[in-house]
C-alpha cells in the first residue's frame, strides 16, 4: 500500500516537474493559489512539494528490493 501511494505520489511529481520543465508552469502552485509561476512561496504548495520528495526518497527503496515472490505450488 505505502509502495503504490509513494509511486503515485512520485508518478505526480514527475508529471509537475514536466510541466514546468516544458510549460514554465507549475501544476502544484496553480491548484494551491499560487498563480501557476515556479517557485510558489505559499505554505500548502511546499508541504505538497516535501511530501512528493518523501515519496520520491522511498521509492529508491524499490530499486534494491527483492521482489520475486515464493507461491505454494498449484496442485491439479
Amino acid at each position: 500500500m505505502l509502495d503504490k501511494l509513494a509511486l503515485t505520489l512520485s508518478i505526480i511529481g514527475a508529471l509537475n516537474w514536466g510541466s514546468i520543465g516544458i510549460f514554465r508552469f507549475d501544476l502544484v502552485s496553480f491548484v494551491t493559489g499560487g498563480g501557476g509561476t515556479p517557485a510558489p512561496d505559499n505554505l500548502i504548495a511546499r508541504i505538497i512539494y516535501t511530501v512528493v520528495a518523501l515519496a520520491g526518497v522511498w521509492c529508491i527503496s524499490l530499486l534494491f528490493r527483492d521482489n520475486t515472490e515464493s507461491y505454494p505450488a498449484e496442485s491439479h
